[in-house]
């Protein structure tokens, strides 16, 4: 327990002293994200803000994780380490789809072969136990890929990947603790404890953005978290509902842009943080809906964890597509009452007089009123 505490707050207050000297830096160097027709925001914003929470998250980690013999956690911190290498390059200088991903199966290599953390079973959904060892990697190789860039690809709204990510971490973490698992619950607080500090600097108006060196990091940490919790609890229905809004958004993303013959990674404004906002809420509200509904899955899912994987799974699955189907066509009648143009109204030829005086009057402001 003294570890898990201490791990928190370490982790809260290097990257709390962190974050000041990022922005500085960043406005030194002119290291800004900048607007565009698809982004939420219209003025230059830092990005190194992953850095400073990967500093806070990385030093806690290492001093607080226990050592135990034949522990993973070395495995680990080296793909962290490489997945923190991989967004910082991405932030600063730019780097290709096809790069990124070859770095993100990199971390995963190590965590997968070096680590041995698989998923070895799918626990009786759909009356299926122990898997192959070819369709185990392959799964948990997937698994990996879709949860680092779940984070990634919803970090479009301030406070957003870092509140989702902080819920995340933070039940995981408490999981990992009542359960025994001391190295997962420092991982999962530690990584909670630099989030909730980075959010005093994130959340909107925000100072700096954690750019992809902070969502890759969020996503491996959470997929590393979330395979272990697959393996102790045994329920991958679960697992999936404590990550809903990441990775149903990103599933159901990568699933329309193939569909309409697009690459997986390609930018447009489909995701349900860009619903949102299209309905006029603004990005607190934004990320505090997202945060709720993801809390309220959690909760339910724990409630509900003995009805059995496959039938859980298809509730999760099934209502989590009703209401994002509900929200979608919100958003379109609404964007197509704002397309339709306000008849003009024309005034009847006789009420026209050939020529008209317009007469501009004077405020007690001194302003020119039109009249």
């Amino acid at each position: 327990m003294e570890n898990v505490l201490i791990a928190t707050v370490l982790s809260f207050v290097v990257t709390y002293f962190s974050i000041p000297i990022l922005i500085k830096v960043a406005e030194l160097k002119h290291l800004y994200d900048e607007p565009d027709e698809r982004k939420a925001h219209k003025q230059r914003i830092p990005t190194l803000g992953g850095i400073g929470f990967f500093s806070g998250f990385i030093i806690a980690a290492a001093i607080c994780v226990p050592a135990i013999a034949n522990s993973p956690f070395q495995y680990m911190m080296a793909a962290f380490f490489i997945i923190f290498m991989v967004g910082m390059k991405d932030d600063i200088v730019g780097l290709s789809p096809l790069k990124k991903l070859i770095g993100q199966l990199a971390a995963s290599f190590a965590i997968i072969y070096l680590g041995n953390l698989q998923i070895t079973s799918m626990y009786g959904f759909m009356g299926i136990y122990t898997l192959p060892p070819n369709i185990s990697l392959m799964l948990t190789y997937f698994t990996f890929i879709v949860v680092i860039n779940a984070f990634n690809l919803i970090d479009g709204v301030d406070g957003h990947a870092g509140s989702i990510g902080l819920l995340v971490s933070a039940v995981l973490g408490a999981y990992f603790l009542h359960v025994g698992e001391i190295t997962y619950a420092v991982i999962g607080f530690a990584l909670a404890g630099g989030l909730a500090s980075f959010l005093i600097y994130n959340i909107s108006p925000a100072r700096i953005f954690m750019g992809d060196t902070g969502s890759l990091l969020i996503g491996l940490v959470n997929a590393v978290l979330i395979l272990k919790f697959i393996d102790v609890a045994g329920n991958p229905a679960v697992a999936f509902a404590i990550l809903i809004v990441p990775l149903f958004d990103t599933l159901r993303v990568f699933a329309v842009r193939m569909m309409q013959g697009r690459s997986p990674f390609s930018a447009d404004r489909n995701h349900i943080h860009h619903y949102l906002l299209d309905l006029k809420l603004n990005h607190r509200q934004t990320t505090l809906v997202s945060v709720s509904i993801n809390a309220a899955y959690i909760v339910a899912a724990f409630v509900m964890q003995k009805m059995g994987a496959t039938l859980l799974l298809m509730i999760v699955m099934g209502s989590a597509t009703f209401l994002t189907g509900m929200l979608y066509l919100t958003r379109r009648r609404k964007l197509a009452v704002k397309a339709v143009p306000e008849p003009v109204a024309q005034p009847a030829a006789a009420a026209v007089p050939k020529e008209t005086t317009k007469i501009l009057r004077v405020t007690t402001e001194g302003i020119l009123q039109d009249k």
